[in-house]
């Protein structure tokens, strides 16, 4: 008789249902909606839960995001019954089929970045909802993919967010000795359905959305207008060439803006003039205060 164990993650809405043994042996598959289901009896059940919003199933573990109509405490042990009651009636977990597995076309497409040793890889799926940097092979527990390209030498750091991978380059090696590589390598991991980035491992400050209402609901009101113009007027324009900033703090004595950068704006040579007379100006302006100042933690 299976018996699962009951496991949180980062991310308050994903919990993992975990098994004594693996039950996705050929891959990792992950489940939006019952119409994507024809490969997993065991999902589609599942989404006749009104609260599961996403289900991925990898490896010994089933995890579930739900909507936030419930909580988990309230459901999770409905949730385990049920799927033990599944399994231990012989139902099939998941159909790994010649055809379950068939290969999803994918596109990968490379932009260039204010960063010259940076490029941006762009799939035609999004990979992910919440941005993620990987400085080394070591802190890539939550990504298999950025696990894989630290294993070329010449791949220095990897940062992902949204529909892209932006990858910095050590400076021995030259763009066009190394894009096309690169490129293809991506194209047949992500075509293969291989697992890009668990969101439920990435480590969130805040880690919930109650968590950070809280700290945003705890910040100064300047504090909190900086957070709403980064997030309006600057994140969009830096995604765009393959990048992040992310508020770090205000000191409201010293009008001392702290940030943190990341991919392509990380090292990059623009990123000073960016902030300086980018951010900088735009803060001043619409905060009306000309003794503002923008440091990167990480420039």
């Amino acid at each position: 008789m299976e018996k699962i164990t009951i496991k949180p993650t980062q991310n308050a809405a994903i919990l993992k249902f975990e098994f004594s043994d693996f039950i996705a042996k050929s891959g990792n598959f992950e489940y939006k909606n019952i119409d994507e289901t024809a490969s997993s009896p065991l999902a589609k059940q599942l989404f006749f839960l009104p609260f599961v919003k996403t289900i991925y199933i990898s490896g010994n573990f089933i995890a579930i995001e739900k909507y936030s109509i419930v909580e988990w405490d309230d459901v999770q042990d409905d949730v385990a019954s049920q799927i033990e009651e599944f399994v231990n009636k012989g139902g099939e977990i998941v159909k790994e089929s010649t055809e379950a597995q068939k290969k999803v076309p994918s596109t990968v497409y490379v932009e260039s970045t204010p960063n010259p040793a940076v490029l941006k890889f762009v799939s035609n799926k999004r990979l992910t909802k919440t941005p993620a940097e990987f400085k080394n092979i070591d802190e890539t527990l939550a990504s298999p993919l950025a696990k894989e390209l630290f294993k070329f030498p010449f791949v220095k750091e990897v940062f992902i967010d949204e529909n892209y991978i932006s990858v910095t380059k050590y400076a021995v090696t030259e763009w066009d000795e190394i894009t096309a590589e690169i490129r293809s390598f991506i194209k047949v991991f992500i075509e293969e359905g291989k697992t890009v980035i668990d969101e439920s491992l990435i480590q969130k400050t805040p880690q919930s959305e109650k968590q950070q209402e809280a700290y945003f609901d705890s910040l100064d009101v300047t504090s909190q207008r900086i957070i709403n113009i980064l997030e309006e007027y600057v994140k969009p324009a830096v995604a765009g060439d393959g990048g992040n900033i992310a508020f770090d703090s205000y000191d409201e004595k010293e009008k001392r803006v702290k940030v943190i950068l990341q991919g392509a704006c990380s090292g990059c040579p623009s990123s000073t003039f960016t902030l300086k007379s980018g951010i900088e100006n735009m803060l001043k302006d619409m905060l009306n205060d000309h003794d503002i100042k923008v440091e990167a933690l990480n420039a």
